[in-house]
């Protein structure tokens, strides 16, 4: 693949970069290194592709990838301690999984447990060294986005930022990855890092989509707005056939969000095609090669939200099958991962 090909691939549906000059000298770079960093708090769910999917972009593009599994700044973000290693466990049995629903090679993909490092010696004096230089503002509005600050903020939340800057060093990458939610605290990594010697990283980042009840993002802890990964094919027809999806309507839509960032990618990447299952006398059947073919019928009125809802129902129980062979193991691990939920 050339180095052309490469940015295509490293720039879809990706809504900023800092900066682009970067990113083309690292594409020149022998095995350049990227990093996505979750914190191991809420059940993964669907949206969860949207990343995995722009993993595999990286994978697909020459990168050595690796997952952080963040169990302490888990912990950081209100996570119960005496869960945590059954969250890691949970988070580092199912997310292979998703890769193989979209079937993609791992072998330069790897899994990194946020303490195996976080709790070192150097680690943690680089984190009291920015601490000095980080004030309390600067560390509150970094993590405003992400961290569960509440009515009375705890400490642990001013640490995240500083905590997930110094892990660009520790994991030895080139560039972050991450939703745009994460944009403060990428911002905070470049600018408190070289007060450090550390060299700042390219920072990449990929839209939030849209959740299926109306207004707001797909959220762990908003249950009417996703789709887990455990769900059972009954439950996510019900959750798809219920989801917000207004007539004519883009803007708020987490259907066709999904299908623009997940369903088509993977479609547009195995050449497959888009089908909408129609009874005759409404049509017949409707295929489509490309998501803007999709909105553009949705916004004409000639694909009606049932029709369209019943499709990706049908699309996302497919995207589940691999997952749900290993519905037992999973089931077991997450009832002590998340017992207090």
């Amino acid at each position: 693949m050339d180095a052309e090909k490469k940015l295509m691939l490293v720039k879809r549906n990706t809504c900023d970069i800092v900066t682009e000059e970067e990113l083309l000298k690292l594409l020149k770079k022998k095995n350049p290194s990227v990093y996505l960093g979750t914190a191991i708090t809420g059940r993964p769910h669907i949206a969860y592709f949207v990343w995995v999917l722009k993993l595999a972009d990286f994978l697909k593009a020459g990168f050595k990838v690796k997952l952080l599994l963040a169990d302490i700044h888990g912990a950081l973000d209100n996570t119960p301690w005496d869960v945590l290693e059954y969250r890691y466990q949970y988070y580092n049995k199912i997310i292979p999984l998703m890769f193989k629903s979209i079937d993609i090679d791992i072998k330069n993909f790897e899994i990194v447990k946020g303490s195996s490092f976080q709790l070192k010696k150097e680690y943690i004096l680089d984190v009291l060294k920015m601490s000095t230089f980080a004030s309390v503002n600067d560390c509150k509005r970094a993590a405003s986005e992400v961290v569960k600050f509440g009515d009375n903020p705890k400490l642990s939340g001013l640490i995240y930022p500083i905590m997930q800057s110094l892990d660009e060093v520790y994991l030895e990458v080139d560039m972050q990855y991450g939703g745009i939610d994460q944009r403060k605290i990428l911002m905070f990594a470049r600018e408190n890092l070289p007060k450090l010697n550390h060299a700042p990283r390219v920072e990449i980042m990929t839209p939030l989509i849209s959740g299926l009840a109306e207004g707001g993002k797909m959220s762990s802890s908003i249950e009417g707005s996703k789709i887990d990964l455990l769900d059972n094919e009954k439950t996510v027809v019900n959750k798809i056939r219920s989801a917000y999806c207004k007539e004519g309507e883009v803007e708020n839509n987490g259907i066709l969000a999904f299908l623009k960032y997940v369903v088509m990618v993977i479609k547009e990447d195995k050449k497959k095609k888009f089908i909408v299952k129609r009874d005759k006398k409404f049509g017949g059947d409707v295929i489509f090669n490309n998501y803007e073919e999709i909105e553009k019928a949705f916004v004409k009125k000639e694909l009606h939200p049932s029709d369209l809802k019943n499709a990706l129902a049908e699309e996302i129980n497919e995207l589940l099958k691999p997952i749900r062979k290993e519905s037992k193991v999973l089931q077991n691990i997450s009832e002590k991962a998340y017992k207090n939920l």
